[in-house]
């Protein structure tokens, strides 16, 4: 494969993965090629990464698909401690005082050959697990566990601290040990990709192993690790969202009519008042009432949009926040400021009175609300709806969200669903966003996408 080749699949890859790629950037980093030492990986990982890596977030995508596409050079490698060594034929514990050795290594493991060497031995060692005639499978597992890299720490400890065990000094020189072993564990997964590339085709491995960066991932499809990651994406989503708000209030009216100033203006024109002067508007903090999906079909969103919420009490002058499933109940008394986010979502779930017969009933849901908690939504009020709109087949109660929709000053949906997957089966997402202007909005990126369109 020859390097343009090898360049356009890379940044193929890249937008596959989830990745924000130009065509702009895709030629700054072909040109980046001719100005570096194409013998010097590094160089050319870091050349990539400068020109096709926006955010952090981005990287560990980046850096497993680099691997697979610009593999380490292995063959005629060997260095004075594999002669010593025959990492072949050694013995499991001779082993893993070696790898003990590698990671009490002041300047990193990463950085030094024999490593890499000891690495991709062991997964040739350890990682092959035959799959029939002619054919085998490559695990990581299977090399960790036979070196069991973390349970070297209480040896290298001894090795580094002696006796002076406690303190800084235990803390510091453990946290840099773990860091070691993360690095020889993700060492491990790289070399096994590589293999499996080999044997299989890059594309296969990169779709199978490389996740979409946190702002790609699907909410309806976010494990607990996503959501997790996902925190750190709600506070600035909340800041904007507030800052968004308040200047669509702003300039969506303006303030009174200053009637003095018009009339004093009207002396140089004989009376008339050609020019109005207006009053300055209060600075406001517009006002929130967050209507939430909390039914199993869209648990993972719920989840991320009660984080949402959570965030935007400290943006909000008011916020109220519900949710339903088939019947609805206010939640803002789980979310109070300085409650742990987790323990709130965990007591809404188990105290909340927000289901009957436990299938979505947008339409009592929405009945309900108007009754219970009509005075909620008024002209200083956005309101938010968040769910799938899907109703199983209930009556969609459009008179009723018409009504809520008037009485707001702002009224939007957003909807975690693919648009392709509106209005079958059960949704009636075209009938509701015809009275509130319905959103798709599948991951973070979109989420910010929505906000930033409201200006």
């Amino acid at each position: 494969m020859s390097l343009l080749d090898r360049h356009v699949g890379f940044v193929g890859a890249l937008r596959r993965a989830g990745l924000p790629v130009s065509p702009a950037e895709g030629l700054d980093a072909a040109r980046a090629l001719s100005v570096i030492d194409l013998t010097e990986r590094a160089t050319l990982r870091e050349a990539y990464a400068a020109t096709l890596v926006k955010r952090p977030a981005y990287r560990p995508g980046f850096d497993a698909l680099f691997d697979l596409w610009f593999p380490p050079v292995t063959s005629g490698l060997r260095t004075a401690s594999s002669e010593e060594m025959d990492l072949e034929n050694a013995e499991v514990p001779r082993l893993r005082d070696r790898l003990a050795e590698l990671l009490l290594d002041d300047a990193g493991p990463s950085g030094d050959p024999a490593f890499g060497e000891f690495v991709r031995a062991m997964v040739e060692r350890f990682g092959r697990q035959p799959a029939g005639p002619g054919r085998q499978n490559w695990f990581s597992y299977s090399v960790l566990r036979a070196l069991s890299p973390g349970t070297l720490m209480a040896k290298m400890l001894g090795e580094v601290l002696g006796q002076e065990r406690g303190g800084l000094a235990e803390k510091v020189a453990r946290r840099r040990l773990a860091d070691n072993i993360a690095g020889f564990e993700n060492a491990v997964a790289a070399d096994v990709r590589r293999r499996i590339a080999e044997d299989s085709g890059i594309e296969k491995i990169a779709k199978a192993t490389v996740r979409p960066p946190v702002d790609q991932v699907d909410f309806l499809r976010a494990t607990k690790d996503d959501l997790a990651a996902l925190r750190r994406e709600v506070y600035p989503l909340a800041r904007r969202l507030a800052t968004r708000l308040t200047i669509k209030h702003r300039t969506g009216q303006r303030g009174r009519l200053d009637f003095r100033r018009t009339v004093r203006a009207s002396l140089s024109t004989g009376g008339v008042p050609l020019t109005t002067h207006m009053r300055p508007r209060r600075p406001h903090k517009p006002e929130l009432v967050v209507l939430c999906d909390a039914s199993d079909s869209v648990s993972a969103f719920s989840h991320f949009t009660l984080l949402l919420t959570y965030a935007l009490r400290e943006q909000f002058a008011k916020v109220r926040a519900f949710a339903f499933v088939d019947t609805v109940d206010e939640i803002t008394r789980f979310f109070a400021p300085g409650t742990d986010v987790v323990d709130a979502i965990t007591r809404m779930t188990r105290e909340a009175d927000i289901t009957r017969f436990g299938r979505s009933d947008y339409g009592h849901s929405l009945a309900r609300f108007t009754e219970k908690y009509g005075d909620a939504v008024g002209p200083k009020t956005s309101l938010l709806i968040l769910g799938d709109a899907r109703s199983n087949y209930q009556p969609p109660a459009l008179t009723t969200l018409k009504r809520l929709a008037g009485e707001a000053r702002h009224a939007y949906w957003l909807n975690p669903e693919p648009r392709a997957q509106w209005d079958t089966g059960d949704s009636v997402a075209s009938a509701y966003g015809g009275v509130v202007d319905m959103h798709e909005c599948r991951n973070v990126a979109q989420l910010t996408a929505f906000i930033e369109d409201l200006a």
